[in-house]
């Protein structure tokens, strides 16, 4: 009898350790299905896919920006934490497509710059959102980690957006001077 009960005791701590893993590891997808879809119609369109994610990202901050404004609005802190999580994860994705691009050796300048003044304005509702008045200390607390990531990874691709565009921009010169050299055989 001693045996079975510890048998079952075994297969309920595995049972919750088996659970709790997978609850905890949980994160819920930033993208809506439309949008899932979208992005996978433009899977090889490097300029349309990237426009996608500064799209959806700009989605998410004016969201925020709205929720914030609602005087209706039910726990906002937390609201605003969850919002600013989802514009970090699409973010995160843009320059995950963009590193995609760049090892694939896709010209991705026309994108980059749409992208960098992105970056611009990103960065201005992060900080503005930082900056407000009226918030409480105890409900900024509640998103400043996620908020200050977010204007770091802001801050720092917008740097890394700005010199992948002038590399793909010395690159594209080099290209052009070595289509306008003649072969040097005769034709």
């Amino acid at each position: 009898m001693k045996m079975l009960w510890g048998t079952c005791a075994c297969l309920g701590v595995l049972i919750i350790a088996a659970t709790f893993p997978a609850s905890a590891q949980r994160h819920r997808d930033p993208f809506t299905p439309p949008e899932i879809d979208q992005i996978r119609d433009a899977s090889w369109e490097p300029e349309q896919r990237l426009s996608l994610y500064v799209k959806f990202a700009r989605a998410r901050l004016v969201g925020l920006e709205q929720m914030r404004s609602d005087p209706k609005t039910k726990d906002r802190a937390q609201q605003t934490h969850d919002k600013l999580d989802d514009f970090l994860l699409i973010y995160d994705e843009l320059n995950d497509n963009i590193d995609t691009y760049v090892d694939r050796k896709n010209d991705i300048r026309k994108p980059l710059k749409v992208i960098i003044d992105a970056d611009t304005e990103f960065d201005a509702k992060l900080r503005a959102l930082r900056d407000a008045a009226g918030v409480t200390a105890e409900e900024a607390n509640r998103y400043e980690f996620v908020l200050t990531n977010a204007l770091d990874t802001v801050d720092n691709s917008a740097d890394d957006h700005r010199k992948l565009l002038a590399e793909q921009d010395e690159a594209a010169k080099h290209r052009k001077k070595a289509d306008a050299k003649p072969s040097g055989r005769p034709e």
